[in-house]
């Protein structure tokens, strides 16, 4: 018979964490064991999905986190963290402030660029060929979101983003290792040409069209792609939270002070 107590211990329930006085176990491994015996990339993923991975995928996955975690004050998430340092916020404040930049369009490209790597991989699971998977799906996906391709192209980095060939060359490695398939490596690649080839110039693929193929190869979910991205840019947002906060300044906005907006009065006819 269910009793009141039962009640409240079912109301937050895990599976993550098992802790009472003088215990702290993850996932059924007691914490003094796995201090020191795992990195923190195997224990993210102890944490968010179970299990320890190998340690060549270990090294993948490391190699994800390592690639995305700053791209300077030009992106919003650290452009606001480093103004949020100058308001008189705590470190926790300007960090915070900095991860809720990441939404659809910045943080978010990563899950919608491995939404559509997946959904190429069913169409091949049902037998259609690579190139008519590709157009399928990226019909599909613009009919969705629209004609920009999440994962492709960069405002600055053109025609190659710095980080996606090492981390293409990685899965490329980790593939011929056995560690991975190499399904969605060659997924992405021909997503890359394909647009390339629509558009009459090569694209770039930008680290979150790399960092989703990795990803999908170690078969991750793909809002985890969005999360583990965020995870990632925390440690940047980190780091240029701190560095404001030493380098001082009050009240940091956008543009300089000698800089002022433009005053566009618009339309106001009725």
């Amino acid at each position: 018979m269910s009793t009141d107590a039962d009640a409240i211990r079912h109301w937050w329930r895990t599976s993550i964490i098992e802790m009472e006085p003088g215990k702290i176990a993850f996932r059924g491994t007691p914490i003094e064991e796995l201090i020191g015996n795992v990195s923190f990339p195997q224990m993210i993923w102890l944490m968010v999905r179970g299990g320890t991975p190998s340690e060549a995928e270990a090294r993948l996955f490391e190699a994800a986190l390592v690639a995305g975690v700053d791209h300077g004050p030009q992106a919003p998430s650290i452009a606001a963290a480093r103004m949020a340092s100058t308001c008189g916020l705590g470190l926790n404040n300007a960090i915070a402030t900095g991860v809720n930049m990441l939404g659809d369009v910045h943080g978010g490209a990563g899950e919608q660029c491995a939404e559509l790597y997946y959904d190429i991989s069913r169409r091949l699971d049902e037998g259609t060929v690579l190139i008519n998977a590709v157009q399928e799906g990226l019909d599909n996906w613009r009919s969705e979101y629209g004609k920009i391709v999440s994962g492709f192209g960069h405002r600055f980095h053109k025609p190659t983003d710095p980080r996606a060939p090492r981390l293409m060359a990685l899965v490329r490695a980790a593939a011929s290792e056995g560690t991975v398939s190499g399904r969605y490596a060659d997924i992405g690649e021909a997503v890359q040409a394909e647009l390339g080839r629509a558009r009459g110039t090569p694209i770039a693929m930008n680290i979150d069209g790399a960092t989703a193929v990795i990803f999908c190869e170690l078969g991750f979910p793909s809002p985890l792609s969005r999360g583990l991205f965020c995870l990632s840019r925390s440690v940047g947002i980190l780091a240029h939270s701190w560095e404001q906060m030493n380098q001082g300044g009050r009240n940091k906005g956008p543009m300089p002070p000698r800089f002022l907006p433009e005053y566009d009065p618009g339309d106001h006819s009725e």
